[in-house]
């Protein structure tokens, strides 16, 4: 008989938790663990790594039960735990989160085999992304990759001309202001003319109405603080 896939849920809410084992009961017959800390999370990984391993691990991103005695206080910091000391284990992250900037980075920098969103993830999502993680592929949840895909367009058509303007606008009352301060590659001044196109370019690329709702799609998606 085939052994049970060992899975390994970290989240500080249990009703979360409840959620995700009634799911996982619908889905299938499984080993499951649950802990409400990224500490405890980690020492029990270490611990089976050799005799009992977990193949999956679910994990949330933030952790609010957090304290001075805590080394592991959010799901990234269990994560790049986990890959800097090389453990062989699926991770899955199952959170509110959805600040493009955020997933961005944890997508590009940890390298999670699955994104989910708590308030939209059901058992036959949960089936999916369980099986193409154990068969080393990856699962981002619809909202999640549209974010990514749009994210990866976007920054491919940014240019340094087009940050500068990006980052600038706010502090300037007046777009005029801008002449004189926005810079090309050789180090010549961008003309207000050549802004407001730039600017115009901008709009059409992020679908924004205007240079205020401008700024306010570019921070969503992270390309500005």
């Amino acid at each position: 008989m085939a052994a049970k896939t060992r899975i390994l849920i970290a989240d500080d809410h249990q009703l979360i938790i409840q959620g995700i084992l009634c799911s996982l009961q619908e889905v299938g017959d499984f080993d499951v663990v649950t802990t409400n800390t990224c500490d405890e999370a980690f020492h029990l990984i270490k611990m089976h790594q050799n005799t009992n391993p977990f193949q999956i691990l679910f994990t949330d991103l933030s952790f609010d039960n957090a304290t001075e005695a805590t080394h592991l206080d959010s799901g990234e910091e269990l994560i790049k735990a986990i890959r800097n000391n090389e453990f062989d284990i699926k991770i899955g992250v199952i959170t509110g989160h959805t600040e493009t900037n955020r997933v961005y980075n944890i997508i590009n920098n940890l390298n999670p085999n699955a994104y989910l969103l708590k308030n939209k993830c059901d058992a036959n999502e949960l089936r999916f992304a369980i099986e193409k993680m154990l068969e080393n592929d990856y699962y981002y949840t619809h909202e999640i990759h549209q974010k990514i895909m749009k994210r990866n367009i976007v920054q491919i058509q940014m240019d340094d001309v087009a940050l500068q303007i990006l980052k600038e606008l706010p502090n300037h009352p007046k777009l005029a202001n801008l002449e004189g301060v926005i810079k090309k590659g050789d180090g010549a001044l961008l003309k207000l003319r050549s802004i407001e196109t730039k600017l115009a370019t901008l709009r059409v690329d992020l679908n924004a109405v205007n240079n205020t709702d401008l700024i306010l799609k570019a921070k969503e998606l992270g390309l500005i603080d």
